[in-house]
This record gives structure tokens, C-alpha cells and sequence, in this order.
């Protein structure tokens, strides 16, 4: 077989691209203390560098996987890793937390770009039968990518500089881009309809949902200036993503979102859990590194290094798991790793004090690695199992927005959580003394140190409680039909064009 229509040295070849997002996300948390610090910043500032991300990913994905089915994986993701390679620069470029946030949400376009195309590919490439171990693959590069992000990092702050941990995309994505082009297929296209109203809404809803979050504590949650106050920003929001659904709806051409897609109760099931752990993945990191550079006065290298047993877990699990969701229930597999996720989560909250020891961070640190890797892989099997060729990207596109979506919530809430909670447990400040914020918290007083990792503490337990609600959802999955459609790799790879089926039917002969 010729190499370029061998899916695996394809899915490879995209994983890195895929790998550069991920480590790009958590690499950001270990470096926060210190950008606060050397842009001179707070905690509510610095957390739009996170979120800005988030949401600028998180919102094109619905459009961004159209585009892919209709000018084809290969040319759109390699489109969107140019954008975010030159978007990279610029952020290591900026010297203020504006200019830092606005090449962020550059990059976050970028890499909406980039997402649905990989997802895409696994499932218009690889046979049902195998799809699962494919997915695990793509749950082991998450679990690489959560240890190498914190530790290269951590090694680049104490060494070089924060500006590096955006520099270094660049000779990756230089490499990825000419590996994407010679070992990824084309792929057939499909023609589409863009829905730019559902665009504009979809964009408006979710910016006025997440800076009202983000920004309440700010403001007291009362006005922002004049007549705009948060409560009403966050009303708006959630009416104006309501009217966005409503259009989706009404709308006969061509939705961005096909709410006929949610007929099929995994998908909608799946896409609820997944929410769920982005919140959570997102939510539990910030915490973590605060306490660990703040509190326990350690270097970001040393604070990454705590991240060490969830990565090697998670990623060495991933592959494992993968190939069991190709022979049981995902249901039992994703039970099970969300519960644990979330205990563990419960656990590490429970424990951090200004001297416990370390060996007691590392056992939850853990578990929440053997939780993740049980989630991924199933979800994503799951979700993807029952749909048609032609909506190949669409329901990858809806898929990786509702889990960045919660992401983008988790990151906000997140905000929130920690600066109440930090409201609620330091003791009264002396009149007219600055409350901790920038180059100080880097140096908190002694006595400060205790109320600082209670209210972390506090707040891990957020988005532990979120991923019950995640545990409730796949409780009610079901066993998984046979696929809607073979997918013949080979055929796909060499070009040939496949008839759409409806949802959820299934041809009668399956692989």
C-alpha cells in the first residue's frame, strides 16, 4: 500500500498538530504566576489569556468542520496550522496582557481550525472495528500532551523565559505542516451552505455568557457602566443562545448546528458528558499551579513536575482503553473514569494545606489520570458511532464545540470560584493596603498562606460536582448499533466517493 493512504501514518502525521493545541493549553497554567507577574497583571486578567483562547476555539468549530467537509480535512487544518503557528509568535511578542489576549484569540481561531479536521479523518478513514483504537491513539497524544505542556513549560519559564512557551510552536508547526502534506489523503468534499447568522449569534451568546461570568466578582455582580451590568450580560447571553437554537431550527437551508443530529440519544448523551470533562480538564489546572508556586514556593519546573503521574497514567492507559471500547460498552469504561475523576478531584481539594506533603498530592494526581483516560476514548467512539459520512463534520464540529464549550465555562467559573473564594477566606485587609494581585502573590505573607490553599482547595471542588452531572448522562447511554456506515480506509484514502445514509440507519451489510 502506498504511504500516503495509510490512515495510521495520516492520523500520526495530524496528532502532531493536534498534540501542538493541547500542550499549548496546558502549558499556559504553569506559566501564569509569572506572567502576572512580568505583564503585571491579577488573577481575573490573566485567566482572559485562558479564556480568550477558549472561546475564540471554541465558537468557529461548528463552522470550521463544515468547512472541512466541503474544501476538505487536509487544506482546512492546514490553514488553520499556519494561523496558529504565526498567531504563536505574536503571543510571545506581546508585552502587555491586551496584546497577549488578543494573539490568543488568533490562536484559538487557528486551532478551531485545525480540531474538527483530525477527528474527521479518523472517522471517514478507519473501519468501525478499529475506530476505537484509533480514538485511543488520540487519547494517548492528550495524556503526552498533559505531561510534556507543564514540564516544557516549567523548563522554559525557569530558563529562558514565559515568551517561549509560544515560541516553540513554531519549528513544530513547521514540521507539522510538511508532514500533513505528504501523508494525509484528500479526501472526497461535500457541498455546503454556511449559516453566518448562526455564526453571529452563536459568537454573541457565548461572549456575553462568559464575560459576565468572568467578570462578576469583578464588579460586584452589579453594573458594568450605564445601563450594561453583569446580570444583565449573562441574561443576554443565554437568550441570545436560545434565539441562536431557535434559528437552527427555523432555518431550511443548512444549520450550522443539525439539531437532527441530537435524535440520536448517544450523541446527545455524549456531548453532555463531554462538556463535562472539558469543564472539569480546564477548571482543575489553574488551582493546582497557584497553590503550587504561591504556597509551597515551588519553581514552575518543580510545580509541572506534579502533573507527572496523571500524564504518564492517562497516556499509558489510553491505548489500553481504546482497544476495550472496541470489544465492551463504552458505557462501563466512561462510568468508571468519570467517577474516579471526579473522587479524585474531591480528594486533592480535601488535602491542600501549606504542608502537606507532597507523595499525599501525588496519589489523587493519580487517579485523575487513570479517570481521564477512561473517558476520552469511549466518548468519542461513542458520539461519532451513528452518524452519516456527509455529516462526518458537522458532528465532529458539534462534538469538539460542546467540549470546548465547557471549557470556556470552566475557565470563567473557574475565575469566579477563586476569587470568591479567596474574598471569603483571607482575613480582613488593613485600611488602604492592596488585596494580593501581580508580582505580590508571588510572595504571599505567611499568614496568608493558609487561607490562599483553603480557598484553592475550595474551589477544585467545582468541577468535581460538574462531572456528576456528566456521570448522569452516561448512565443512560446505550449499547452501541452497528455503525451507519463501513468507511472502508483504502477507499476513502484512494478517493472514492460514498453515499450518505440517513441517521441511524444501518446498512445491511457492517463491518
Amino acid at each position: 500500500m502506498n504511504h500516503t493512504h495509510n490512515p495510521w501514518r495520516a492520523l500520526w502525521a495530524l496528532c502532531l498538530g493536534f498534540f501542538m493545541i493541547l500542550v499549548d493549553t496546558t502549558i499556559v497554567s504553569v506559566a501564569i504566576p509569572t506572567i502576572m507577574s512580568k505583564l503585571d497583571t491579577d488573577i481575573n486578567s490573566v485567566i482572559w489569556v485562558t479564556s480568550a483562547y477558549l472561546l475564540a476555539y471554541a465558537v468557529p468549530l461548528l463552522i470550521t468542520g463544515r468547512l472541512g467537509d466541503r474544501f476538505g480535512p487536509k487544506n482546512v487544518y492546514l490553514v488553520g496550522l499556519v494561523v496558529f503557528t504565526a498567531s504563536s509568535a505574536w503571543c510571545g511578542l506581546s508585552d502587555s496582557i491586551a496584546m497577549l489576549i488578543a494573539a490568543r484569540v488568533v490562536q484559538g481561531i487557528g486551532a478551531a481550525m485545525m480540531t474538527p479536521q483530525t477527528m474527521a479523518v479518523i472517522t471517514r478513514t478507519f473501519p468501525p472495528d478499529r475506530r476505537g483504537a484509533a480514538m485511543g491513539m488520540w487519547g494517548a497524544v492528550a495524556g503526552v500532551a498533559t505531561l510534556v505542556g507543564p514540564l516544557l513549560g516549567g523548563l522554559l519559564v525557569d530558563s529562558v523565559g514565559w515568551e517561549w512557551i509560544f515560541y516553540i510552536n513554531v519549528p513544530v508547526g513547521v514540521v507539522g505542516f510538511f508532514l500533513v502534506m505528504r501523508l494525509v489523503p484528500r479526501l472526497p468534499t461535500h457541498a455546503h451552505s454556511f449559516d453566518l447568522v448562526g455564526v453571529v449569534l452563536s459568537a454573541a451568546g457565548m461572549f456575553c455568557l462568559v464575560f459576565g461570568i468572568q467578570e462578576g466578582e469583578s464588579y460586584d455582580w452589579g453594573v458594568i457602566t450605564g445601563i450594561i451590568s453583569v446580570w444583565g450580560l449573562v441574561i443576554a447571553g443565554i437568550v441570545i443562545l436560545g434565539g441562536f437554537v431557535a434559528w437552527q431550527a427555523l432555518n431550511r437551508a443548512e444549520p450550522l448546528l443539525p439539531l437532527r443530529l441530537f435524535r440520536d440519544r448517544n450523541f446527545c448523551l455524549a456531548n453532555i458528558a463531554i462538556a463535562t470533562v472539558g469543564f472539569a480538564i480546564t477548571g482543575m489546572a489553574l488551582p493546582l499551579m497557584l497553590f503550587a508556586q504561591n504556597v509551597r514556593d515551588l519553581t514552575p519546573t518543580r510545580a509541572a513536575l506534579l502533573m507527572v503521574p496523571m500524564a504518564v497514567v492517562s497516556g499509558g492507559m489510553a491505548p489500553v482503553v481504546g482497544r476495550l471500547v472496541d470489544r465492551v460498552n463504552p458505557r462501563y469504561v466512561v462510568t468508571v473514569g468519570i467517577v474516579t475523576f471526579s473522587g479524585a478531584l474531591f480528594w486533592f481539594g480535601s488535602i491542600l494545606t501549606p504542608d502537606v506533603a507532597i507523595w499525599r498530592l501525588l496519589i489523587p494526581i493519580a487517579l485523575l489520570g487513570l479517570g481521564s483516560s477512561g473517558v476520552w476514548a469511549p466518548l468519542s467512539s461513542t458520539v461519532t458511532r451513528n452518524l452519516p459520512m456527509s455529516e462526518a463534520g458537522a458532528g465532529s464540529g458539534v462534538y469538539n464545540t460542546t467540549r470546548q464549550v465547557g471549557a470556556v465555562l470552566g475557565s470563567a467559573a473557574m475565575a469566579v470560584m477563586m476569587e470568591s473564594r479567596i474574598n471569603a477566606n483571607f482575613p480582613p485587609l488593613p485600611a488602604g493596603a492592596p488585596a494580593p494581585s501581580g508580582e505580590s502573590m508571588g510572595d504571599l505573607p505567611e499568614r496568608l498562606r493558609e487561607p490562599f490553599a483553603t480557598a484553592m482547595g475550595q474551589s477544585v471542588y467545582l468541577p468535581a460536582a460538574v462531572l456528576l452531572i456528566g456521570l448522569v448522562a452516561v448512565l443512560f447511554l446505550a449499547k452501541p448499533k452497528p455503525s451507519a456506515w463501513g468507511g472502508d480506509a483504502r477507499g476513502q484514502a484512494d478517493g472514492s466517493e460514498e453515499q450518505p445514509r440517513p441517521l441511524g440507519i444501518s446498512p445491511s451489510t457492517s463491518t
